[in-house]
């Protein structure tokens, strides 16, 4: 098997790549926020078919296999299967962007500042768990830019099996765009048209 890793680098070129990510939100563990957590796919032929996320400040674990599900996993809890939400149009929906800063580097901030005069609720959650918060169905979308394949391969098998969709930004999936779009499905078109 190969390995592509933040701390890696990559390794090998076989079809199955190990894709890691030891700590995605370095800036929040380093600063005492929970949100960080470690992230570890399974690609086959470039596509993710595996993922864990696990949050230990948090007590969360997230994994998904494709047709496996999704489920989590609280400390000393029950595995639970996830299912995103039925939100269907954008003024009910709750998007989360990251960071200002990132949408700015990116020349998207006129973007942002439209998507969020739309939607129902905005949040700045960083890091992994707004994808896991999407895969929950806690909230209906997020999207983020400046990103590398360690930050995204775990989430894509995950979203995607609680019925989610994932994407970058132009609307090509899986996690080698450097951007992420990742709903619950139903919001999506409508997220990439005012991205494009």
């Amino acid at each position: 098997d190969g390995i592509l890793g933040e701390e890696y680098g990559t390794s090998g070129s076989a079809h199955r790549q190990w894709i890691v990510d030891p700590i995605d939100g370095t800036a929040a563990f380093l600063r005492g926020i929970p949100v960080w957590g470690t992230l570890i796919a399974l690609a086959v032929d470039g596509a993710p078919v595996v993922g864990v996320v696990s949050c230990p400040a948090l007590g969360r674990r997230w994994w998904g296999a494709t047709g496996r599900g999704a489920w989590t996993r609280t400390r000393g809890g029950e595995a639970e299967r996830l299912s995103v939400s039925g939100v269907g149009e954008l003024a009910d929906a709750t998007f989360s962007y990251n960071s200002i800063q990132g949408w700015d580097g990116a020349g998207r901030l006129d973007q942002l500042l439209g998507i969020t005069r739309e939607v129902w609720r905005t949040r700045s959650i960083g890091d992994v768990w707004p994808y896991m918060l999407v895969a929950e169905g806690a909230i209906d979308a997020v999207a983020e830019f400046d990103l590398q394949p360690y930050d995204m391969a775990a989430i894509v098998p995950i979203v995607q099996e609680a019925g989610g969709r994932f994407t970058d930004a132009s609307g090509a999936p899986g996690p080698w765009g450097g951007s992420a779009l990742a709903t619950n499905g139903r919001l999506h078109d409508a997220l990439l048209s005012r991205l494009r």
